[in-house]
């Protein structure tokens, strides 16, 4: 399938000289999104995965729905001030600036088999600030997972020494 055909582009969003890559189509469309489900799962192939990492917001979409074909749990990590609970938190750089992601300190056990999953693949931070979060909690990150990567903006060199999948390459 040419998934590409369903990511539009939108103009200056969310600042001007930006070219925001919108999901959206994928997503209303039940074959492209069954489609881009299985083959997000196959790319795991037979590790076993404990639990399934979702970044906020747009890493929800999938996360769950991995972590339900995987038989595994599922965990958000969400921007700073939205888990209730004891957490942990890292400060990255983003392509507009910076940002602090938190997951809560009772979320992974020491040894957790853990896939990462977020919608984009941009600047590496989002997913490096994830993958040290699961790490700092004892957790194992067996892949980072992305629906697309923007690679004129060189996030795997962030992520050097991680197993990286993507669905759609721009």
């Amino acid at each position: 399938m040419d998934f590409k055909r369903y990511i539009r582009n939108i103009q200056d969003f969310p600042e001007a000289g930006v070219v925001f890559k919108d999901i959206s189509p994928l997503l209303k469309d039940p074959e492209a999104f069954r489609a881009a489900m299985i083959s997000m799962t196959d790319f795991v192939g037979d590790h076993k995965i404990d639990k399934v990492i979702g970044i906020e917001s747009r890493g929800f979409f999938f996360a769950p729905l991995l972590a339900f074909q995987l038989n595994a749990g599922f965990v958000p990590v969400r921007k700073k001030g939205k888990l209730p609970a004891d957490k942990i938190s890292r400060t990255y750089t983003l392509e507009y600036g910076d940002d602090t992601l938190e997951i809560h300190s009772d979320s992974i056990e020491p040894g957790d088999s853990i896939l990462i999953h977020d919608d984009v693949l941009a600047t590496g931070g989002t997913a490096k600030a994830t993958c040290e979060l699961v790490e700092a909690l004892g957790g194992k990150v067996i892949q980072c997972n992305f629906l697309l990567e923007l690679g004129f903006l060189n996030g795997r060199a962030k992520l050097e020494g991680y197993d990286v999948k993507s669905l759609i390459e721009f």
